[in-house]
């Protein structure tokens, strides 16, 4: 077997696939180098790298009124969108896995159903359905929150579902035979192991769950995509530079998210000994001193 990192997901190339990986390599390499040239000489044919479309950007009252409003819109929505998705997973998770019919297939039922919505039409029946059903328009902030809470609310529930169902089944077969009820089963056995292994997989959610945010701008949610390019746009007539650092906001904040993510999978898998000493997750259980 095949000792090297991902060895456990295929075999190690041997000295032709060596070869074959190399000049694929630089293959694509200059493949992407000639797209990237080719880009910035067609931009460069239509000015958009001209100082007069990238000097707004640099500009504070320009990041006062468009950038920065619209950046803490973006994480608003998100903020309140991620903690309503989770709950929203965690109860229905549960729900799914319930030994009782009559609330595992609803909970079913929702979950299938949101999934399978796009989030566009959620958002959007949202906003101009609100009026139809409570005789009142909603504000575009809730519309997009709620699009978010309930699509990615469902993604998250199987996530859970999946990692809670993954762990071995003699984990919750002892806690029962200790006497412990399935709540209790459940809420100090399996979910601080499955905890660990599906944190990724969230945390990624997360990441999708902030990109859409970026939807908003259908309803007039004043966020990052809409500021940017309905705002300095139309103003300096550089939709190409705007985007741009909107997109490299974006791509920051997803990759302090990632950061995030791997940051609570290295920390989530070590415990301490008593002697205050951090070992893996993984270590041999220490000996218990009989009373």
């Amino acid at each position: 077997m095949s000792t090297a990192p991902f060895g456990n997901l295929y075999e190690a190339p041997g000295p032709r696939g060596v070869r074959r990986n190399r000049v694929l390599t630089v293959a694509v390499t200059v493949v992407m180098l000639a797209v990237a040239v080719l880009v910035y000489v067609r931009f460069d044919a239509n000015q958009q790298w001209s100082a007069e479309k990238w000097l707004p950007l640099l500009r504070p009252d320009v990041w006062v009124t468009f950038i920065l409003p619209g950046l803490f819109g973006t994480l608003k929505a998100a903020v309140a969108g991620i903690f309503l998705a989770t709950v929203f997973g965690f109860v229905f998770a549960a729900a799914r896995m319930s030994e009782h019919r009559w609330l595992r297939v609803p909970a079913a039922v929702v979950v299938e159903f949101f999934r399978a919505v796009p989030l566009l039409l959620l958002i959007f029946f949202a906003f101009f359905g609100s009026f139809v059903l409570i005789g009142t328009s909603i504000s575009a902030f809730t519309a997009v929150v709620f699009g978010l809470t309930l699509y990615n609310g469902s993604v998250i529930a199987e996530i859970v579902r999946a990692g809670v169902q993954s762990l071995p089944k003699g984990q919750a077969e002892a806690a029962y035979a200790m006497g412990m009820r399935k709540g209790q089963v459940m809420r100090l056995v399996l979910l601080p192991q499955a905890i660990r292994t599906m944190m990724p997989a969230i945390v990624s959610q997360c990441v999708v769950l902030l990109k859409d945010s970026a939807l908003g701008f259908i309803v007039g949610y004043d966020e990052l995509v809409d500021r940017g390019l309905n705002g300095i746009a139309a103003n300096f007539s550089n939709v190409i530079p705007a985007a741009i650092v909107i997109a490299a906001i974006f791509i920051a904040i997803n990759v302090t998210l990632d950061k995030l993510a791997h940051w609570l999978h290295d920390n989530s898998g070590r415990r301490v000994r008593p002697g205050g000493e951090a070992t893996p997750a993984t270590a041999e259980p220490q000996p218990v001193e009989a009373l």
